[in-house]
């Protein structure tokens, strides 16, 4: 038999959202797994370090400055990406926006800016490695949901929606470029532990009502998420496809 192979070597990936929290851990492991990455974020130099953190561990790092919410700077990244590695193999959809607000008070500039980000700029960003993918005949595509796309989450109303559409927009990606030998799948994590969402986690009565929900009785952490990223990319995932990917805990079985 051909036994199952996770390695990423040679392959290059490309990881929007990428100067903090998940996304400058996936960028890390990607590189770990022997990807060549290619971390993006809106101001560039918020990457100088995480570079220089990949290059110190013997890996290849190439950043470039992307705004999910403008066109043009995201097809001006893929060209960038591709100039300076030659190809771009696998796209990781990270960048994100997460607010809490009561249905109610949401008002019309909320629901635009949530998603802009979220769906409008993950859509094209799929679009411009999909296009670029379709011409290279392979790739793979991990577009970063939640588990607030499969279970309703009070206060986040546009946010889960938002991860829905991701979800649904996945899932039609996946069979219109699976005859191109690309896969398109999301990963749907629960709460994670990052600096960003530390306050929140850190309030006793907040982390109690979180862990209530989790059967394995514990949040998540950026390792947890990375290891179903690497999954996915990998040769390994060759037949997944149009899925989600929960890691979660156990909480959406219940």
């Amino acid at each position: 038999m051909d036994y199952p192979r996770f390695d990423l070597d040679g392959r290059v990936a490309l990881v929007t959202g990428a100067s903090r929290g998940i996304g400058h851990d996936l960028v890390l492991a990607l590189a770990h797994a022997g990807a060549r990455v290619v971390p993006t974020a809106r101001r560039v130099e918020d990457l100088d370090a995480l570079v220089a953190k990949v290059e110190e561990e013997g890996g290849e790092a190439l950043s470039v400055g992307l705004d999910v919410r403008d066109l043009d700077s995201i097809e001006g990244a893929f060209d960038r990406a591709v100039e300076g590695f030659g190809s771009v193999d696998i796209l990781v959809n990270n960048a994100g926006l997460g607010t809490n607000h009561d249905a109610v008070d949401i008002t019309g500039e909320d629901w635009d800016e949530l998603m802009d980000v979220n769906l409008k700029g993950l859509f094209f960003a799929c679009q411009a490695a999909g296009r670029r993918m379709i011409e290279g005949g392979s790739g793979r595509i991990i577009n970063m949901s939640s588990q607030a796309g499969s279970v309703g989450i009070p206060r986040h109303a546009v946010y889960s929606a938002s991860k829905a559409g991701v979800e649904g927009l996945t899932r039609v990606l996946a069979l219109e470029w699976a005859p191109h030998g690309i896969t398109v799948n999301a990963v749907a994590p629960t709460f994670v532990r990052t600096p960003g969402t530390a306050e929140r986690l850190d309030d006793p009565e907040f982390l109690e009502g979180v862990l209530a929900n989790i059967p394995v009785g514990r949040v998540g952490t950026t390792t947890d998420v990375a290891g179903a990223v690497i999954y996915l990319a990998s040769p390994a995932a060759a037949l997944v496809n149009g899925t989600t990917l929960l890691v979660d805990g156990g909480w959406t079985a219940r």
